[in-house]
């Protein structure tokens, strides 16, 4: 240990500087608040948007459209990938979970299988919702198409 290595302890130093506590701290007076405005008033807090003034930005961009409160989001998921996951696991039956733990779903996803790709593979498949192709695909292959 050298006088030129000496240092206090870790977080006995605080590095905030104290301010609003007297001129002779130079950090007094308006204490970094500036001069007058609604910034250097106590109680102040900035509503969320607010950009000074101007007009803000969700006031600004057009709106257009209509979002269904009531809209039920799928995962989809298609027939190649399907193909895909019987030639990984050699599985002759998929379910939700099989899905879920090869990770193309969550647990909490609703699954419709869609038509993309071709299906060679003789698959039991159950899942929550089926296109029309995707039925008339499972089938043509020998599958069978459940929906939960």
């Amino acid at each position: 240990m050298k006088l030129n290595t000496l240092q206090p302890a870790e977080g006995s130093i605080k590095s905030d500087k104290r301010i609003g506590r007297g001129q002779g701290s130079g950090r007094g007076g308006t204490s970094t608040r500036g001069h007058k405005g609604a910034k250097s008033r106590s109680g102040y807090s900035r509503k969320g948007g607010f950009e000074g003034g101007q007009m803000p930005l969700y006031r600004r961009v057009p709106k257009f459209g209509f979002t269904s409160p009531n809209r039920v989001e799928t995962k989809p998921i298609n027939l190649d990938t399907l193909q895909a996951l019987a030639d990984k696991t050699k599985a002759s039956a998929i379910t939700v979970d099989t899905l879920v733990e090869n990770g193309l779903a969550a647990k909490n996803d609703i699954v419709k299988v869609l038509g993309r790709g071709e299906l060679k593979a003789k698959l039991d498949v159950t899942v929550h919702h089926f296109s029309k192709t995707a039925i008339a695909a499972i089938e043509k292959a020998g599958g069978k198409a459940t929906a939960l």
